[in-house]
């Protein structure tokens, strides 16, 4: 009998083992290109109240406060550089987790010409505290979320975040995705971003 409940412990074990690595491993599916295409196309086929951007497309002309509360246009603030736009939010935590990676390819690549804007769905008083707190030195802009929100308008109507999207010289987009980003992720995209500064 001991040995049975040995034996069953053991199996109980395994297939705890198995499920929980399942759970891990499952990440890399949402970086494949059929899961990333799904991510961005609206929820249960519900038509968003406004354009939805797409690669290819020129930036959506947003104009929205920062957090001190000055308005400032996106389009004018990624005017002529490569741009990273990160729309985020503070009680998210793969942005939170994300966003020490993201300040640091705003410092190495300033140089380069290369920018990173955040886009905060949340409160500006709240984002004033974290970009503070935290040291973030890149601009954040700040939206309301909702079913028209910046996210929204930037390719990302399941609103799903972290959403990031990488913005040519020439104010086209080049390249939407959806969860968090990796290192490798951000050194492609700057050297996308050089080799193609125009977004050819």
């Amino acid at each position: 009998m001991k040995t049975r409940w040995i034996l069953l412990a053991a199996v109980a074990a395994g297939a705890l083992g198995v499920a929980a690595s399942l759970r891990v491993d499952r990440s890399w599916l949402a970086r494949t290109a059929p899961v990333q295409h799904a991510l961005k196309q609206p929820k249960d086929g519900v038509v968003p109240p406004v354009a939805v951007a797409r690669e290819g497309e020129a930036l959506p002309a947003l104009t929205l406060p920062d957090a001190a509360g000055r308005r400032v246009e996106l389009t004018r603030l990624t005017a002529g550089r490569p741009a990273l736009v990160n729309v985020w939010a503070t009680w998210c935590g793969p942005c939170v987790k994300e966003m020490p990676m993201l300040d640091a390819f705003h410092r190495a690549q300033a140089p380069n010409g290369v920018q990173v804007v955040g886009i905060a769905l949340d409160d500006a008083a709240a984002v004033r505290d974290f970009m503070s707190r935290h040291g973030i030195g890149y601009t954040s802009l700040v939206d309301v979320p909702g079913k028209a929100d910046a996210g929204v308008r930037l390719g990302n109507p399941r609103g799903v975040l972290p959403f990031s999207l990488l913005v040519g010289a020439d104010g086209r987009i080049l390249e939407q995705w959806v969860g968090p980003l990796e290192q490798g992720d951000l050194d492609a995209w700057a050297a996308r971003a050089a080799a193609h500064p125009t977004g050819d």
